[in-house]
C-alpha cells in the first residue's frame, strides 16, 4: 500500500534516477522492515532454495542493495551482471518506463563496478536466500575473446556465489548474442566446464551452472543448444533475457528507443520459449523463468509449463516490494 502511494513521485523522476533511490531507501530503512520467512522449499540444481521466487539479475548489479532486498522474502536472489573490470555502461538516459504496458527498455550495458568491488560487498554465508552470481564480458572485450572474461568472474566468485549465471544474450553490449551461436556457445561452456572441473578439484565442492538465454532465438535453435547444455552439464537454463520486439508496444512514442524490452510486452514471448525448452529438455535441465511475471496466477502458470523457479524484476518497478510475498502467498494457496 505504502508503495502505491509513493510510486507517483517516482515515476515522476528519470527511471534510472528513481531505481537508485528506490534501493538506497530500502537499504537505510531495512532495519523496520520485518524479515519476511517464506518456506516452500524446492530442490533444484542439487540446492535447497527456502522458496521458488528469485530476484533476476539487474537490479543490484554490483550487490549493494542486498541488506533491504534480503528482507523482502526472496528465495534466491542473482546480482550483476558482473563483468572483470568496472565499466559505466552506456550514455543516459538508458532506462525508460513503457507505463501503459507495464514495461520497461533498459540499454544499460553492463554498467558495473567490477567483480571485486561486488565480491567485497556480499554478506556471508549463511544467508537467507540462495545467491546468484550473473557474469559477463567487458565491452572492450572482443567477442572472439569473451570466455577469458566468463573464465575470469568465473573463478572469482566460485567460493562465495551459490550458482553462477552465464549471461550471452544482453541486447546492449554488441556481439555478445553471436556467443548463442552452434559452435560459439559450444567453444564457451567447453571452456567454462574446463575451468569448473579445476575449481572443483581445487576447493573440493561444486558450483552450479545456469545459462541465460534470450527470447529472441529462432525456436530452430533450440534443439542444438539444448544439446549443448546436456554435452557440458550445464544445471539450469534461465529463461528470459529482454526482447527487441517492439510488436507488444506498437504505436507508443517510446518504441523506438533502443534497448532491451521488459515485463508484461516480453510475457508471451517468454511463455513460448520456457515451453519450447521444457519440451526439448524434458525435466533434464530445470528452467528459470523470467519475463514478465507480475501475479500468483503467472507464477503459477510458469511452474504449471515446465519451469521449475521463477524470477522477476520489471514487475516489482510497478507493484512494489509486496509482490513477493503475494506471489508467494498465491502459490501457497
Amino acid at each position: 500500500m505504502f508503495y502505491q502511494l509513493f510510486r507517483p513521485i517516482l515515476f515522476a523522476v528519470d527511471a534510472e534516477l528513481a531505481h537508485q533511490v528506490s534501493l538506497e531507501l530500502l537499504n537505510q530503512f531495512q532495519a523496520f522492515i520485518p524479515q519476511k520467512r517464506i518456506y516452500q522449499p524446492t530442490k533444484v540444481m542439487g540446492l535447497n532454495f527456502p522458496n521458488p521466487i528469485g530476484l533476476a539479475a539487474g537490479l543490484d548489479k554490483n550487490a549493494d542493495f542486498l541488506p533491504g532486498l534480503s528482507k523482502l522474502g526472496f528465495g534466491f536472489i542473482e546480482v550483476g551482471t558482473v563483468t572483470p573490470r568496472a565499466q559505466q555502461g552506456n550514455p543516459k538516459p538508458r532506462l525508460f518506463r513503457v507505463v501503459r504496458h507495464r514495461g520497461i527498455i533498459n540499454r544499460m550495458g553492463f554498467n558495473n563496478k567490477g567483480v571485486h568491488y561486488l565480491l567485497n560487498h556480499l554478506p556471508p554465508a549463511p544467508r537467507p536466500y540462495l545467491l546468484g552470481v550473473n557474469i559477463g564480458k567487458n565491452l572492450s572485450t572482443n567477442v572472439d575473446h569473451a570466455l577469458s572474461d566468463y573464465q575470469y568472474c568465473f573463478e572469482a566468485v566460485y567460493p562465495e556465489a551459490d550458482y553462477i549465471s552465464i549471461n550471452i544474450s544482453s541486447p546492449n553490449t554488441p556481439g555478445l548474442r553471436q556467443l548463442q551461436g552452434e559452435q560459439a556457445l559450444s567453444n564457451l561452456l567447453k571452456g567454462i566446464s574446463e575451468t569448473r572441473k579445476r575449481l572443483e578439484d581445487q576447493h573440493q565442492y561444486s558450483r552450479p551452472v545456469a545459462l541465460k538465454i534470450s527470447p529472441d532465438l529462432d525456436d530452430n535453435a533450440i534443439p542444438s543448444i539444448a544439446e549443448t547444455l546436456h554435452k557440458y552439464s550445464v544445471d539450469a537454463l534461465i529463461a528470459t533475457n529482454t526482447t527487441l520486439d517492439r510488436l507488444p508496444i506498437s504505436g507508443h512514442r517510446i518504441a523506438d528507443q533502443a534497448g532491451g524490452l521488459s515485463g508484461q510486452p516480453l510475457r508471451d514471448r517468454s511463455r513460448h520459449i520456457l515451453q519450447a525448452f521444457h519440451q526439448e529438455l524434458k525435466d533434464s535441465v530445470p528452467i528459470i523463468s523470467v519475463g514478465g511475471i507480475d501475479s500468483p496466477e503467472e507464477a503459477k502458470l510458469r511452474l504449471q509449463l515446465g519451469a521449475r523457479l521463477v524470477q522477476i524484476y520489471s514487475a516489482m518497478i510497478f507493484e512494489g516490494p509486496g509482490l513477493v510475498s503475494k506471489i508467494a502467498s498465491g502459490l501457497e494457496q
